[in-house]
Formats: structure tokens, C-alpha cells, sequence
């Protein structure tokens, strides 16, 4: 009898007391590192090394509306693009009203990733609801934050190259 409860005594010591076991195979291990691709940084250790950002300039030609999906633009081969040069994980888009919204990806901010960011945020709005309905492209001011881009709107699209002029009767009239 005493030998079974010696038995229980060290049973019950291994479960509540921890001092006993072994911390060692308790290690947790650390979250893969393969997930995030080599060249691609976060913009808190580019700041802190001073590292400039450039800004593809892809996007100031896209003439994209912020409530339609990035899928319906023509020009593919610019998503795939990163939307910083060096790439990063994350980076924040700020609008003048003072809306912000998070693009990322752990193999680089595509500007599909910022594209789809901004559109998660407007894709219930109406043409007719949004004053300045159309992306012109990002600024990246490093004197106001250096993580984060502001984006710049605007009224309308260039034309989709119809080759109409709209006002033509008034021209003719001269």
C-alpha cells in the first residue's frame, strides 16, 4: 500500500509541479521562415537603416475606380508588380480624409495587394457616393511617416480611347 502511494505521489508531483520536469522539451519553436521571401523587408527596419522607398509608377496610370474589383483592369503584368521598391511586408495607405487601410504580403506588397486593400473598403459605395471615385497614385512622404503611403484621388479616368470628343458640335461651329 505505501508503495502505490509514493507511486501516486510522484504521479501527481510530475503533473502539478513543474519544477520536476523537463523545461527543455517544452520548447516552442519559432514560426517558419520560408513564408517570407528573401529581399522583402519591414518597413520599421527600413526606416530605422534609413532606406529610401520608390513607388512604382505603374500606378499613376491605371485609372482604376476605387469600388470596382482589381481583376477588371487590363493591364495584368502592373499588378504583379511590387508597389515599393525595396519590397515590403506591409505598408499602411492613408487617405486625405483619414481613412487608413493595410496592404500586405510576406513576400512583398504587390499593387494588386494595395488595390485589393482599397477596394475592400469601397466596394459597397456607389459611383455616385465617392467624390474622387478614380486612383492617381501613392506619395510616399517620409517628413510626415515613413511607413506609410498617402493615396492621391481623383475625379475621373482618362479616357478608355473611344476617339469620340463629346463636345464636337460646338467645335464645328466656329
Amino acid at each position: 500500500m505505501s508503495a502505490e502511494t509514493s507511486d501516486l505521489t510522484k504521479v501527481d508531483s510530475a503533473i502539478s509541479g513543474l519544477s520536476s520536469s523537463p523545461t527543455e522539451e517544452k520548447k516552442i519553436g519559432h514560426r517558419r521562415a520560408s513564408s517570407s521571401a528573401a529581399g522583402v523587408y519591414n518597413i520599421n527596419d527600413l526606416e530605422k537603416e534609413g532606406k529610401e522607398l520608390q513607388i512604382a509608377k505603374e500606378t499613376q496610370k491605371l485609372n482604376w475606380k476605387l469600388n470596382t474589383s482589381p481583376g477588371t483592369l487590363d493591364d495584368k503584368e502592373a499588378l504583379k508588380k511590387f508597389l515599393t521598391t525595396p519590397p515590403v511586408k506591409k505598408i499602411d495607405l492613408h487617405f486625405p480624409l483619414g481613412l487608413e487601410v493595410t496592404a500586405r504580403n510576406l513576400k512583398g506588397v504587390t499593387i494588386k495587394d494595395a488595390l485589393d486593400a482599397i477596394h475592400k473598403q469601397f466596394k459597397k459605395k456607389a459611383d455616385d457616393e465617392l467624390e474622387l471615385p478614380v486612383l492617381a497614385g501613392f506619395e510616399w512622404d517620409k517628413e510626415e511617416s515613413w511607413t506609410r503611403l498617402i493615396v492621391h484621388q481623383k475625379k475621373e479616368g482618362a479616357p478608355a480611347g473611344s476617339g469620340k470628343k463629346k463636345n464636337k458640335k460646338d467645335t464645328s461651329d466656329d
